[in-house]
């Protein structure tokens, strides 16, 4: 037994396990939180921001959000720089279909072009798994709004509701027992928010370790993509009684 079956991402173990995929899960498992909500009207995402060190510089742009396209987000969890390079491959074949097909991509045939690649890392030698998790957030005119998860082996599946990052078994859990299939989207946010704040190491919410963004029709039939400005989600949390007005009060 002292052969080492975690060498390459090529190699199955006697139980038929590839080690390198597991420990890129591991990763993720370590990573701040997203949590993703499917509701009649739209998809609510939510991520919670790592703040690491008091003395770091937060970013003015989002840290958890991303758009791939006009009518496709997505929130991540994991190694950054893997998702970077990801989020612009799929950017790039978003651009690439609507260039040659006139319309937007369909939502999950982004998704399953971007696991194919992230499927490949796990099968060649010399290449290690992207360390990162994504939920992608979506609307067609196929099938409407969308949510998918896609994990480092290339799998992904569509969800009603869904977590990652850090403590996303207790957060699948609850939103398992919480989620209605008639939710609205003002709903699916106060849920994701209640899940998020029993489930980080944080005591308390705030906007400062939060992020917020939410894809939706406008009244005129088109797809929007709107991040929440800290100002209000820290309304919001109020609102929802997630978190005390104590700098109000200050």
């Amino acid at each position: 037994m002292s052969r080492r079956y975690d060498s390459r991402t090529t190699i199955f173990s006697p139980e038929g396990r590839l080690y390198q995929v597991e420990y890129a899960m591991e990763a993720i498992g370590n990573a701040g939180s997203a949590i993703g909500i499917l509701s009649k009207d739209g998809v609510v995402l939510v991520g919670e921001k790592k703040v690491t060190s008091k003395l770091l510089q937060t970013s003015t742009s989002t840290e958890k959000m991303y758009k791939i396209d006009d009518h496709v987000a997505c929130a991540v969890a994991g190694i950054m720089s893997d998702a970077n390079i990801l989020i612009n491959t799929a950017r790039v074949q978003a651009q690439r279909y609507t260039y040659a097909y006139q319309e937007p991509m369909p939502v999950e045939q982004l998704v399953q072009s971007l696991c194919d690649t992230k499927q490949g890392y796990t099968q060649f030698g010399g290449l290690r798994p992207f360390g990162v998790s994504f939920l992608f957030a979506g609307w067609d005119k196929n099938y409407g709004f969308q949510l998918y998860m896609s994990d480092p082996s290339g799998n992904y599946s569509g969800w009603k509701a869904a977590a990652i990052g850090a403590n996303n078994q207790a957060a699948q859990s609850m939103l398992k027992q919480d989620y209605k299939d008639d939710i609205t989207r003002e709903e699916a946010v106060q849920l994701a928010l209640k899940v998020l704040s029993k489930t980080m190491d944080s005591t308390s919410l705030t906007s400062e370790k939060l992020e917020l963004a939410e894809v939706f029709l406008t009244p005129s039939g088109n797809v929007k993509y709107q991040v929440c400005s800290p100002d209000s989600l820290s309304k919001l949390l109020v609102k929802f009684g997630v978190t005390q007005p104590a700098t109000e009060a200050s």
